[in-house]
């Protein structure tokens, strides 16, 4: 396992561990860097409808393992036993959290990352049911908001996170928000989201 310490402080340097090919372990810290802005984060106009209808419930830190484990169970996953062990113990110690999305009282979907100050460092999310994963996603970026959280990582950018905003920065400038956000006197309490 990840000495959680250890953990932490890679966060408040910029950089994120992975599981590669052979099992071990490695450190990250990409060039050019994604982020989601919070104050410009765009909702599609289709999952706008979606959430209307609130087909879906949301939740914060009810089933962190059921979380954690859904993102895992993927074909090319980064996320090995040791990720598990280290970010599981991370959520006990109140520093890695969960969004669920919930339909008919069952886990569709939801993702999982790491708040330190005032920033929040995006892992991977998962879906069992279309649109799932990104009904967390919208319910975490107001859940941050209202913790007046300033930073939302997300590591590389996707066409997945692109639609709803997400950004690309060089290291230089995420290094500057970054030390700025993990200063912020922020707590990531739950709340009805």
């Amino acid at each position: 396992m990840i000495d959680p310490d250890l953990l932490l402080q890679g966060y408040r340097l910029g950089v994120f561990p992975m599981a590669v090919e052979d099992d071990s372990i490695e450190w990250f810290s990409p060039d050019p860097r994604a982020i989601l802005p919070l104050e410009d984060f765009h909702v599609p106009h289709a999952l706008r409808r979606l959430l209307r209808r609130s087909v879906f419930e949301t939740t914060i830190d009810r089933a962190f393992s059921e979380v954690i484990e859904g993102c895992a169970k993927r074909k090319d996953t980064w996320i090995n036993r040791e990720i598990v062990e280290s970010y599981t113990r991370l959520h006990e110690l109140g520093h890695a959290h969960s969004v669920e999305a919930w339909k008919e009282g069952r886990l569709a979907g939801g993702l999982y990352g790491v708040a330190v100050g005032g920033a929040f460092f995006g892992e991977s999310m998962f879906h069992r049911v279309t649109d799932a994963s990104k009904i967390a996603l919208v319910a975490l970026v107001e859940h941050l908001r209202a913790c007046k959280f300033v930073l939302l990582d997300t590591q590389w950018l996707t066409p997945h996170l692109q639609q709803f905003g997400g950004i690309e920065i060089s290291r230089n400038h995420y290094l500057r928000l970054l030390r700025r956000a993990v200063e912020l006197p922020r707590r990531f309490a739950e709340s009805g989201v």
